[in-house]
């Protein structure tokens, strides 16, 4: 099974953590991003872990040297940014094969059981399956309307009026129909150019799990007390 970890952006609003390193690697109570995520990949059967980057490349790529995750990682640096669904396209044919695979956005840390996810994914085979989770503002988010049957009627990234506090987790399971729907020109991101065309053809994964979006230095020190790490 394969997964995109989308670790290309900024990082601007955790700097100044980010001038050095890039947020794939900031650490929760001493551990990486990455090293997280590639833990939950290898309990998830992800055996290929793609990660895009673009600032600070080379320090990721010194960090796995020594990496014993069992997950095979291949690092591509993009010397201009794509956008999230950029990246996807640009790299299609590295999924050629597959019915479906992941898209995970790096600055999420979460204990979701990512094989829980997949079961529910394949017994339903929409074109996509999208992880939810509630917060307090949804204004700052993709926030997700589904009915009854779970099937996603609304995607709105950011709205200044939300009509649910219910919003994209960052974990999306993927297959080539969503990559169709991808505009051919970048920078293309997912949640405003690819995400709202594809109501109704997603189903709404709502996790209970532990899932904090730490992309802002008040999220990043939060998660050094409320991350209940990994369970053995």
């Amino acid at each position: 099974m394969k997964a995109f970890l989308l670790a290309a952006g900024h990082g601007t609003r955790l700097r100044p953590l980010t001038d050095n390193i890039p947020k794939c690697l900031v650490p929760i109570r001493g551990v990486s991003m990455l090293d997280i995520w590639l833990e939950l990949c290898r309990r998830a059967g992800i055996s290929d872990l793609f990660v895009n980057l673009h600032a600070h490349a080379d320090i990721v790529r010194a960090a796995l040297k020594d990496s014993h995750s069992g997950v095979k990682v291949l690092l591509s640096e993009e010397k201009v940014l794509l956008g999230s669904a950029g990246t996807l396209l640009s790299n299609r044919q590295w999924v050629a094969s597959e019915p479906e695979f992941w898209v995970l956005y790096a600055d999420v840390l979460t204990t979701a059981d990512l094989s829980h996810m997949m079961a529910f994914h394949r017994r339903n085979r929409p074109t996509a399956t999208i992880g939810l989770y509630q917060v307090t503002d949804p204004s700052r988010c993709g926030v997700v309307v589904f009915d009854d049957h779970g099937i996603v009627r609304e995607f709105t990234e950011k709205p200044a009026r939300p009509k649910s506090n219910w919003v994209f987790s960052g974990l999306l399971i993927a297959t080539p129909a969503l990559l169709d729907a991808i505009p051919p020109e970048p920078p293309v991101d997912l949640g405003f150019n690819v995400l709202p065309g594809l109501a109704g053809h997603m189903l709404a994964y709502p996790i209970s799990d532990y899932v904090l979006d730490i992309g802002t230095m008040e999220n990043y020190q939060a998660a050094q007390t409320t991350w209940p790490g990994l369970s053995s």
